[in-house]
């Protein structure tokens, strides 16, 4: 019987990688507490330098907030690290009672569910849900979430994909659909575009078909509307959403995901979901810290102003000096580049020229020919770090011979 080379086949799996300019190089970086965005990138010779960090989804630096840290290390000090296994068998931590029941509130549902990521909450969330009402069937926008996609994909329900953000063919496949029961899922804010779904008119027409809604806030949550509960609350209309489901490990800056809804629901996934029945629960010290940076962005806004004051900025620097920025109606400002090797070749660039860290985004992450540089300025970048970063990327765009602003992008042809 012939022996099969496992490692061989691993390597040409690599190689394929590498053929298509998509293998992932992670850079050693070192956040600095209380200098966000400031960090230490240790070079592969283990030469050490100080950066810039444009790419954090730690979009207000919450990760370093002095009440975020004194929650962590508090709660450290009294309950340990772990959580001592999973909710089923080592019970509910205090502090973990304690976050759900500011997520539900934050959000205005009855109840809420953690999860050990945003990731998992789609993904697990999503099956579960769908699973649980009888020959359901999901209409997804083509633009979601790869945690969204997995959650449509691991449920084993119908589905249908509708156009990114396009009302008329989103009614037109619910009207297909009769009296079906229909989840429709769906992000508020779109990571890789910047652009934003029209909340109200998608609950329209749940409402008029009667579908379930299903809305991932996870680039919203601490970032837009009075309390920081994301868009849906900023439009005035989270009280339409039947399950809003966020992170914890980006405008809140720990980690972790979440969904909210009815107690009936919640309690279902609950008692159902694989992903949260089999998984070790989160700390009490990260349940904490959670809870201390909601209740922080819960009272104060002015973390969020700054927040889109210094991303409006950079998005009129960038532009002024001629660099093809993607208009965007939020914080995320992608830069386009429109090849994968290109735009590797830029971020190594900025890393080894200007210390400013930006990490490339190639497919499958956004479809190929629309390869960029996404900028997510915070509240702690000044006018000297966005005068740096657009002198940064002009002498980049310069030295590549880059696209400039006025180029059109689109999808190449696979």
């Amino acid at each position: 019987m012939p022996e099969t080379d496992y490692d061989a086949l691993f390597r040409s799996a690599l190689d394929r990688l590498h053929g298509e300019r998509r293998y992932r190089v992670f850079a050693d970086i070192e956040r600095v507490a209380g200098r966000f965005p400031a960090a230490r990138w240790r070079r592969p010779d283990g030469e050490t330098r100080d950066i810039t960090v444009w790419c954090s989804n730690d979009y207000l630096g919450m990760g370093q907030h002095p009440e975020v840290v004194a929650a962590l290390t508090e709660t450290a000090q009294r309950c340990g690290v772990g959580a001592g296994g999973t909710r089923n068998i080592a019970g509910n931590t205090s502090p973990l009672v304690d976050l759900e029941h500011e997520l539900a509130d934050l959000h205005g549902k009855e109840a809420a569910l953690v999860f050990t990521s945003g990731y998992v909450s789609n993904q697990t969330g999503i099956a579960t849900i769908a699973k649980l009402i009888p020959d359901c069937l999901i209409l997804s926008d083509a633009f979601n979430h790869n945690s969204m996609i997995e959650g449509v994909r691991q449920s084993g329900c119908d589905k249908k994909v509708f156009r990114h953000n396009d009302l008329a063919h989103l009614e037109e496949l619910l009207r297909e659909a009769r009296d079906r029961p229909k989840l429709i899922v769906f992000e508020s804010v779109y990571s890789m575009d910047g652009d934003v779904a029209p909340i109200g008119a998608i609950c329209d027409l749940a409402d008029r078909y009667g579908a379930m809604t299903y809305l991932d806030e996870v680039h919203a949550v601490g970032l837009y509307g009075p309390r920081g509960a994301g868009i849906a609350e900023r439009d005035g209309v989270m009280h339409r959403v039947d399950v809003i489901e966020g992170t914890l490990a980006k405008g809140f800056g720990v980690v972790g995901g979440y969904i909210t809804g009815t107690a009936a629901l919640c309690d279902a996934v609950r008692s159902h979901a694989p992903g949260f029945i089999f998984t070790t629960a989160l700390p009490p010290a990260i349940a904490a810290a959670a809870t201390a940076s909601i209740r922080y962005l819960k009272r104060s806004a002015a973390e969020r102003e700054a927040h889109q004051r210094q991303a409006a900025r950079t998005k009129v620097v960038l532009a002024e000096a001629g660099l093809p920025v993607l208009e965007t109606d939020t914080h995320i400002v992608p830069v386009m580049v429109g090849d994968a090797e290109l735009c590797k070749a830029a971020a190594d660039r900025l890393l080894e020229r200007h210390g400013i860290y930006i990490q490339p985004i190639n497919y499958p992450t956004v479809p190929r020919g629309t390869e960029r540089l996404r900028i997510t300025p915070s509240p702690f970048h000044g006018e000297a770090h966005i005068a740096r970063l657009a002198d940064a990327l002009v002498e980049v765009w310069d030295a590549l011979d880059l696209p400039r602003a006025g180029t059109v992008f689109v999808e190449a042809a696979e």
